[in-house]
């Protein structure tokens, strides 16, 4: 496993303080025990929304440059609730650290009936090139209705940043999710996450915490989707 970026560190360290990252045992919606939980609706102080921005707009930077790379996109959409404040934070960092100045939008639960109207907030996505920003991905199930719901205000999705990949397959594919999204964009589109499973094991193993990590991997071994690594 190859060495951390610091900004993988301070959003692992951060997420922990905060106890929106644990390791111990729970029971994933799939019925799966996991060793870890991550909790992003707890990122919630103004020194882990800086550390959450920093590493959004870093990873998003370096796939621009990537090869292949993340293509060049206009607004940044993160839906509702939790994202919202993470594409806000992206936006901003990607402006000051980065020299990157790209919109970003977020889309109301239910539709306004008065004023302007509509479903979606903040930068205009219709005929904008769009990258949709979510936080943990298990299922996949919140990341294909943002999708859908850009492309019904007329938005081109071109990719999606994800704070976590949790690196399984599916309960009824040998697909990672990350896979089966980006097969949803089509061939010019991807996706790319500031951490993964492997990550948090490797913060395990550079800290210490053998017992933690003998759990993650059997976890891995059980759940992980190889192909993703």
């Amino acid at each position: 496993m190859t060495s951390l970026e610091k900004y993988q560190n301070e959003l692992i360290e951060h997420s922990m303080a905060a106890g929106a990252l644990k390791f111990g045992s729970f029971i994933l919606k799939s019925g799966r025990n996991s060793p870890y939980f991550f909790n992003a609706g707890l990122l919630a102080s103004g020194a882990v929304l800086d550390a959450v921005g920093s590493a959004y707009a870093s990873t998003i930077a370096d796939a621009l440059k990537a090869s292949p790379a993340l293509p060049q996109f206009d607004v940044i959409f993160g839906p509702a609730y939790k994202a919202i404040s993470f594409a806000a934070c992206a936006a901003l960092l990607l402006h000051r650290e980065h020299a990157i100045d790209v919109g970003y939008a977020y889309d109301r639960k239910e539709a306004k009936d008065h004023g302007e109207g509509g479903v979606m907030v903040g930068a205009p996505v219709k005929g904008k090139r769009v990258l949709v920003l979510d936080d943990v991905a298990t299922a996949g199930t919140a990341i294909r209705g943002s999708i859908e719901k850009v492309r019904a205000e007329g938005g081109e999705v071109v990719g999606a940043v994800l704070m976590l990949d949790r690196q399984e397959v599916g309960r009824e594919s040998s697909k990672s999710m990350i896979q089966e999204v980006e097969g949803l964009l089509g061939g010019n589109g991807s996706v790319v996450t500031i951490l993964k499973m492997k990550h948090l094991m490797r913060w395990l193993e550079q800290n210490g915490r053998t017992e933690e990590l003998a759990r993650m991997q059997e976890y891995w071994e059980q759940y992980g989707a190889k192909d993703s690594e």
